[in-house]
């Protein structure tokens, strides 16, 4: 099988197409022939050598769809044939609040789903959505169970609730976006780009601001008459402009850290609302399908910026690096 692969963090010149024998499975294990992959920055970190506890080689990819082809021993042999998306994680553990410390990722340490072939835990496909293609169905987990886990389990999203996400543009957001106004939030939005914006209006969000118009920090709790929640992948530069914003018992849901690794916070402001700040990432395996059965129940489709054929990946990497501007990157194998 072919697979794009890393040997050096030396940069977008280091990653190649590798040629190497179909994977097998072990017992408890399927092997899935994909048919579509996504793409996240993650990619981007991992072959600059800017992701934690890097293990090289590997392939590439942590978001995959596609068909199951065969069995290891202990699995049903049913599942061959069942068109399936595969949970991005490894090894959550037994403590649904927060992923065990050895927790990892497709894509390193395990198998990336930038391949013609890969073998998962039987227990990590989950049934792909009917509405959804496999192009579609490939950019939803990471992102989508990042935001799933955001909204839903860490802030407890609830109906008619104000919701403001930072930088529409990403994947990460567009989901959370989505997610919002299906789960019946009032959405507003941030991104420093106006086309940006009116893309995130057009997907439900009621408002949006410019975060390069100085003048947005007054105009949001204006229009929204304060937030309830807040999801923000870039706290560094948002926080002080939304703080005044926050209503009491607002929750601050922090996924990533783009922009800075800190941010000041106004003490009285925090406790005297009693706002909590929240960190969360990516999900466990009982979140993902809870998240895939919302997909398919409101049949929300994912925000697709561009498909690239498999042939082309690393030029796929290459546009998410300095093109992308609103959704998933996609690649069709």
């Amino acid at each position: 099988m072919r697979a794009l692969a890393l040997k050096s963090a030396d940069g977008l010149d280091a990653v190649s197409f590798e040629t190497m024998e179909a994977p097998q499975p072990g017992r408890g294990e399927v092997r899935v022939a994909l048919k579509a992959a996504a793409l996240n920055h993650r990619e981007l970190w991992i072959i600059k050598g800017q992701y934690p506890g890097m293990q090289l080689p590997t392939t590439l990819g942590a978001d995959g769809a596609g068909v199951v082809e065969a069995v290891g021993d202990g699995v049903d042999g049913s599942l061959v044939g069942q068109h399936v998306v595969l949970y991005p994680g490894l090894g959550w553990g037994d403590d649904p609040r927060y992923p065990a410390q050895q927790f990892g990722l497709l894509g390193m340490p395990g198998p990336g789903t930038i391949a013609e072939q890969i073998t998962v835990a039987a227990d990590s496909i989950v049934p792909k959505p009917p509405h959804l293609d496999f192009n579609a169905a490939a950019a939803v987990p990471l992102a989508g169970l990042t935001a799933w886990r955001g909204l839903v389990t860490k802030a407890q999203l609830k109906p008619g609730e104000k919701l403001l996400v930072t930088g529409a543009g990403g994947g990460v957001a567009t989901f959370a976006i989505a997610f919002g106004v299906a789960l019946g939030a009032e959405v507003y939005v941030t991104s420093g780009s106006d086309a940006t914006l009116q893309q995130a209006q057009k997907l439900g969000a009621k408002a949006g601001f410019n975060y390069k118009d100085e003048g947005w920090r007054k105009a949001l709790p204006k229009a929204s008459g304060g937030l309830d929640v807040v999801f923000d992948g870039a706290p560094t530069s948002g926080y002080a402009n939304y703080g005044r914003a926050l209503k009491m018992g607002a929750r601050v849901v922090v996924y990533g850290s783009t922009g800075g690794m800190s941010f000041p916070v106004n003490a009285p402001e925090l406790f005297l609302k009693n706002v909590s700040i929240i960190g969360t990432n990516v999900g466990n395996l009982a979140e993902f399908r809870a998240m895939l059965n919302f997909v398919a129940e409101k049949k929300l489709q994912p925000v697709i910026d561009r498909t690239f054929p498999f042939d082309q990946a690393k030029e796929a990497l290459a546009y998410l690096r300095d093109s992308h501007a609103f959704g998933k990157v996609t690649i069709a194998i």
